[in-house]
């Protein structure tokens, strides 16, 4: 066996799409996740679980927005519609891709079963792995808030942790020790905003690592700990770069599966029409393989499911020699067991990258054989009997490391109308004004600040897609959050009507406390 250790950590994040509007590009967004990512990824673990020979373990953080969509029973009733349509398609069209429709079709079909045989339940599998000590799971900022860029209002950081610590509690039963910071965005004092919270530990780019102060004496290789007793573990990049990379990574195998070829896009918009959509849009059906990096997409080539198979052994196989070969340079040159952070985004595994999920179950069997030990994040913390108190370096794993990406001419607008809101919320919650008829209206209003802190939707904006959804999304929600302060700053009656309608709609965090936003004297 091989000293040292691999964390493999995933971060399984949707922002909040949930529309009232069946067929919408938000609820697409969310099925095709279900379908590509979240449950193969839970038919990998349980699978792997069950197998004598393997050893699966993975840390996975569970972002709040994401739980509310898994356990929403409207969504959950369209889903098996979803599918079937995307069946039918099948089908019904023609195509050269004849391997790759058979396989496809197959592979929706296992996916609606798993979805049949657990009720739509994901979040009672999640947590049954979790007591099987396979997964440790984390939670991560309410609506994934870039904390950074909020930090003018402590107390708005605040709300985002323990609203997400309240909900980890209402729907896993138990508060969560960790959690996945957004972007792994650090700023120096967050540390004692998720002491406060409960929160014990998460992870950071590298050089949050390496720029802390002192330097770790093992850099990324050991975590590091403050001295509020909150701990951090740094991004390896050479343990991420070969999964991550279609450029110079395994995704980029010209055997795997085309991401932007979609049926969506080829077929013609009469045919789309018989199915309900009534404008050119990915459907999540893919049947060709990325062929060469230099084809165009009208020429690729048709998807091959063996050879992807045969592939994504060969690439499994690949990485854990590669990081046998680091462990064991390490050894050398370290008094203790050296350990590897491996953190992707979930939807890499399956979304992004097809074959994902076929390659974590080859790194399940294979682990064993290579002599490497995989651990979880929590696990590793209790293997580790002194650590390295530092504290660590402002950082993100965003492009540049730090904030530029979500601070920038396209989105820096943002930031502004949430100091804004922000003052008037903890000033609303902080001065004893909030009578007991207006309890609904404050606990909506805090709803809608958490919404339009997503960082997704800066993310959108400076990425160029779908940028008139994003910005909609923030106008909206910050329309509703001023409309419900000012209704209780003017002592006016707001229609219940209205208010039954935003609730409907905006129904997520059902524990939400504005005592999370009060100033604390």
């Amino acid at each position: 066996m091989t000293k040292g250790n691999l964390a493999i950590v995933l971060h399984a994040h949707l922002p909040y799409v949930r529309s009232e509007e069946p067929g919408s590009l938000e609820e697409d967004w969310f099925f095709q996740a279900l379908v590509e990512c979240y449950l193969p990824l839970l038919e990998t673990l349980e699978e792997a679980l069950r197998s004598k020979d393997q050893e699966p373990k993975i840390t996975i953080g569970l972002s709040p927005t994401l739980l509310s969509l898994l356990e929403d029973e409207v969504l959950k009733n369209r889903f098996e519609k979803w599918v079937a349509i995307r069946l039918e398609v099948l089908n019904t069209s023609e195509t050269e891709c004849i391997k790759a429709t058979l396989h496809l079709r197959d592979h929706l079909k296992r996916q609606l079963d798993s979805w049949k045989n657990c009720r739509g339940d994901l979040i009672g599998r999640f947590k049954k792995l979790e007591t099987s000590e396979v997964i440790d799971i984390l939670t991560c900022a309410a609506t994934h808030g870039y904390l950074p860029l909020l930090r003018e209002n402590p107390e708005a950081v605040r709300a985002q942790l323990k609203t997400a610590v309240r909900e980890h509690q209402r729907l896993f039963m138990k508060s969560p020790l960790g959690i996945w910071l957004p972007e792994c965005a650090y700023y120096e004092g967050l540390d004692e905003l998720m002491a406060e919270s409960g929160l014990r530990y998460a992870v950071l780019d590298g050089h949050g690592l390496l720029n802390a102060d002192p330097r770790p004496r093992y850099g990324l290789y050991a975590p590091i700990c403050t001295r509020r007793g909150v701990a951090f573990f740094g991004r390896d990049s050479e343990s991420t770069l070969p999964v991550w990379s279609a450029k110079d990574g395994y995704p980029g195998n010209p055997n795997y599966r085309e991401f932007h070829r979609d049926l969506g896009w080829d077929l013609p918009i009469e045919e789309l029409r018989k199915i309900g959509i009534n404008e050119k849009r990915p459907l999540g059906i893919k049947l060709f393989k990325i062929s060469s990096k230099n084809t165009s997409l009208e020429k690729k080539q048709p998807y091959d499911p063996q050879a992807a198979t045969e592939s994504v052994e060969k690439d499994a196989e690949n990485y854990l020699k590669e990081r046998k070969k680091q462990l064991i340079r390490l050894e050398e040159s370290m008094q203790i067991e050296p350990l590897l952070i491996a953190p992707f985004d979930a939807e890499l595994f399956g979304h992004w990258w097809f074959e994902g999920p076929k390659f974590l179950s080859n790194l399940f069997i294979q682990s064993k054989k290579e002599g490497i030990k995989l651990i979880t994040l929590k696990e590793a913390l209790k293997v580790k009997p002194q650590i390295q108190l530092c504290n660590p370096s402002p950082s993100s794993w965003g492009q540049g490391g730090f904030h530029n990406y979500w601070l920038n001419k396209s989105n820096a607008w943002i930031v502004n109308e949430w100091s804004k809101a922000g003052r008037e919320m903890i000033s609303s919650c902080s001065e004893g004004l909030i009578e007991e008829s207006n309890i609904k209206i404050i606990k909506q209003a805090g709803r809608e600040l958490l919404l339009s802190q997503s960082s997704d939707w800066s993310f959108i904006l400076k990425a160029g897609t779908t940028t008139e959804l994003a910005r909609e999304r923030i106008n909206l929600h910050l329309k509703r959050f001023w409309m419900l302060i000012n209704t209780i700053k003017n002592k006016s009656i707001i229609n219940s009507n209205l208010l039954e309608e935003i609730e409907k709609e905006d129904c997520i965090f059902p524990l939400i406390s504005p005592i999370d936003w009060k100033k604390k004297t």
